[in-house]
């Protein structure tokens, strides 16, 4: 998607008074020097930001829309296609439902969201050579920004290639119309992808915009199924 101190004053003199005597020069203390701001990415449009973990950087060249995201570095799709990445989040506003429920939106989200990933493409190439079955590896409740949301976690299994881990997280916008923001990620299961506990670590780095709501961010707030 700080993700000094200060000179304290002089200890105070504890033994006499001493008469006619020069003050002593003051040492300076030295202060820690301010670290660097977390690098993040903004969505604008949701009011959110999302911390840049090591290895992603803002997307390049990336044809397909509401990507925030990805890791570095392409490869070849081991099935159709020209060039695959190891890992990459996409963030978007829930339209076309009335649905509000973060759970229901989430869980009517995940099947979407593994087909676009691992499946076949927009231009009906399927770059892992479609999907072969499929697993929830983890679901529950999650906190957002502030905000009461859920998540959907599959672990894929790919006709071709190692597979990998689709999670669809969904959690209230606090900006405009205040649609659901849908926050998908999408990351290899092979040596070189991104470990699945980055999703979790960009969930618990995704912050408002300005820093307002950002008590309890990532924090669970109920149980796993």
């Amino acid at each position: 998607m700080v993700l000094g101190g200060d000179d304290g004053d002089p200890p105070p003199r504890t033994g006499p008074e001493a008469t006619a005597s020069a003050p002593a020069p003051r040492t300076p203390s030295l202060s820690a020097t301010p670290s660097e701001p977390p690098a993040v990415v903004e969505d604008q449009l949701n009011g959110i930001t999302f911390p840049l973990l090591d290895g992603w950087v803002r997307p390049q060249h990336v044809a397909q829309d509401d990507v925030v995201m990805t890791t570095e570095g392409t490869y070849d799709c081991p099935g159709e296609g020209t060039v695959c990445r190891h890992g990459l989040v996409v963030s978007r506003t829930v339209t076309g439902s009335d649905e509000t429920s973060p759970r229901l939106l989430a869980e009517e989200d995940i099947p979407e969201a593994a087909d676009a990933a691992f499946h076949e493409d927009t231009l009906g190439q399927r770059p892992y050579g479609g999907i072969e079955s499929h697993r929830v590896v983890g679901s529950g409740p999650v906190a957002v920004a502030g905000r009461a949301g859920y998540f959907v976690r599959w672990r894929v299994t790919t006709a071709e290639g190692p597979g990998g881990y689709v999670q669809s997280l969904v959690f209230p916008s606090g900006v405009g119309t205040g649609s659901p923001v849908l926050v998908r990620y999408v990351f290899d299961a092979g040596e070189d992808g991104p470990p699945p506990a980055d999703m979790d670590r960009i969930t618990r780095g995704i912050r408002s915009l300005g820093g307002a709501g950002s008590g309890g961010v990532g924090s669970s707030i109920g149980p796993a199924d």
